[in-house]
């Protein structure tokens, strides 16, 4: 069964396990709360595998039940991404990327290492590793995942170490940031032969990606967004002098990027309200005022190419990208505030196919969504509250 079947039978699975589960589950209400955190040792068989960190490991848990498979003890402040394949994650550990396998529930032997590992990208069923500290960049398929080995991969390393990004398109095309531990100006491309062909250092500050329909490139700067679009930059100007659009998601059924928007420099945490939505066809950004504040892991897509936001009202925004009109609100947690330190745990979005999955680390839970009908599927509640969450998805 591929991945968007499955999608399409989950509500009535989920709602027919989380019925089971009931009698077992505290409280007697639709929570599938399980306090019993599952030994290291033991591990169960899961279904469209979610991987959530806590502070000193992770949490493998059921993508349909929500029901934890197995515990595994990971010191440090671990981050947690897709690998691009139906089985791996990749975690950021302390000593660099690692690659965990879902299915048997074991760290493989494929490993990147290095200090400071960022952003992992997936577009065109590659895998795009950045490590900050190096300014190294691996390019791998993820099907050479699969038996646990160190997988081939393509790679660069930047001009000096920086805290960046890359991605590669479709014609081996590889979009890369440019830039310093002190300063980061902007991008360049390289054909598929590693040959520079295009530079731009129109982007102040240059952080995090997204790629649209059409594989238009999106880099979030502090005066707009950078596009890289049929081999050349084009910049979108923020209607603010400073505009920091450092976060972005995007989807590969809309032309349309979200990003967040924040205006003040000088704020140690700013809580901005508004978000950003960059047309790639016309390089026009358009505000939208959520009357809500949200985080940088409140960002999301739907299934068709929808703009997802988690506000810190505790509110799922569904937001037609074009019209920038929230089309519903999914009441997905209670209201929260962002912490200082974007290390510290905060309800955490990631969507994959038709399914929302929300945490609550305050609460110890998590929950799933239906993002069609807007109900929710299934809760657990965790020995210990989460902080990342990701799961297993196929390169797109």
């Amino acid at each position: 069964m591929n991945r968007s079947t499955r999608a399409r039978a989950l509500t009535g699975t989920a709602l027919a396990l989380a019925t089971a589960m009931a009698l077992t589950a505290c409280g007697g209400n639709d929570d599938a709360s399980s306090d019993a955190e599952p030994k290291s040792s033991e591990a169960a068989a899961v279904k469209n595998p979610i991987v959530a960190s806590y502070d000193g490991g992770l949490y493998v848990l059921d993508g349909e039940t929500l029901k934890p498979a197995k515990t595994i003890e990971l010191p440090g402040f671990n981050r947690v991404n897709p690998a691009g394949d139906e089985d791996h994650v990749v975690i950021s550990t302390d000593s660099g990327f690692r690659v965990f396998d879902t299915a048997r529930q074991e760290f493989t032997d494929a490993e990147f290492k290095g200090a400071k590992p960022g952003h992992v990208v997936r577009h065109g069923g590659k895998t795009v590793l950045f490590t900050d500290g190096t300014g190294e960049v691996n390019v791998l398929d993820p099907a050479d995942l699969a038996g646990g080995k160190q997988p081939r991969t393509r790679s660069y390393t930047s001009a000096e170490p920086h805290h960046g990004v890359a991605i590669e398109l479709a014609d081996g095309e590889l979009v890369t940031t440019l830039g310093t531990e002190e300063k980061r100006t902007g991008a360049l491309v390289m054909d598929k032969d590693d040959k520079e062909i295009a530079r731009s250092e129109d982007c102040p500050g240059v952080h995090g990606e997204a790629a649209a329909k059409g594989e238009v490139v999106g880099l979030g700067c502090e005066d707009g967004v950078l596009l890289y679009k049929d081999g050349k930059f084009t910049k979108v100007d923020a209607p603010d002098d400073y505009a920091r659009t450092g976060n972005q998601a995007g989807s590969d059924a809309s032309p349309i990027l979200l990003g967040d928007y924040k205006t003040d420099p000088e704020a140690e945490l700013e809580r901005p309200t508004r978000i950003s939505l960059i047309d790639t066809r016309t390089a026009k950004m358009k505000l939208v005022d959520l009357g809500t504040s949200y985080s940088f892991r409140s960002l999301a897509r739907g299934p068709h190419g929808e703009a997802l936001v988690l506000g810190t009202n505790g509110v799922l925004h569904v937001i037609d990208p074009e019209t920038g009109k929230v089309e519903k609100k999914i009441d997905a947690v209670g209201d929260w505030t962002e912490p200082l330190d974007w290390q510290q745990p905060r309800p955490t979005l990631f969507v994959r196919d038709h399914t929302a999955y929300v945490s609550e680390p305050g609460k110890r839970q998590l929950h799933a969504f239906d993002l069609d009908s807007g109900e929710k599927l299934t809760s657990v509640t965790l020995p210990r509250g989460t902080n990342e969450l990701s799961g297993t998805v196929a390169g797109h």
